[in-house]
């Protein structure tokens, strides 16, 4: 199956993912603007946060998700670091991962597909939708619902469903795959 290339994906991607036989991300696919192709949501104490990689202006409306190019414009890598770490660093496993996520917000990146790609396998290595390097598909898997997991804020805002899979990860750790699959 042909994924869309996005950003620190939500939790709905990831269990598509899981339940896929066959991961291809489609390169040939028009970007659309103000989407999460290169837009997230994370977990803010004022509710969802849109962490916004920007790309290089003048993008043609059918320009394939290949041909977009990252913009340095704004200090953007420093800002979602930042963004990341105030809103995470209170949760259960967020120092267990943050040093492997670190580096995606110091590198410079030229090309979008190229970046959230490789931000797609670390956080599918370190979910554990990986083995052996190939895609660990998982059959027959209902989609999550919008069921409640733990997230640090929730006793200001309420469950905040299908953030970006950062939230799940930086809250269940290692049991990130059980709320996937389950």
């Amino acid at each position: 199956m042909a994924f869309p290339s996005y950003y620190l994906a939500p939790i709905s991607y990831y269990a598509q993912l899981a339940q896929s036989e066959t991961v291809s991300i489609d390169l040939d696919e028009p970007y659309r603007k103000q989407t999460v192709r290169n837009r997230c949501y994370i977990a803010s104490p004022n509710g969802p946060l849109a962490l916004t990689i920007p790309v290089v202006k003048f993008v043609p409306y059918h320009t394939p998700m290949r041909d977009i190019r990252i913009s340095d414009h704004g200090n953007w890598r420093h800002l979602h670091w930042n963004a990341l770490v105030s809103s995470y660093r209170r949760t259960p496993f967020f120092e267990f991962y943050a040093d492997e996520f670190a580096p995606f917000y110091e590198k410079k990146w030229e090309f979008l597909v190229d970046y959230n790609q490789a931000l797609q396998d670390l956080v599918c290595k370190e979910i554990g939708l990986v083995a052996n390097g190939k895609p660990l598909a998982v059959d027959h898997l209902p989609l999550p619902g919008q069921k409640p997991y733990y997230q640090l804020f929730s006793d200001r805002n309420g469950f905040m469903p299908d953030l970006s899979i950062v939230d799940l990860l930086f809250n269940l750790g290692p049991e990130a795959l059980l709320y996937l699959i389950s």
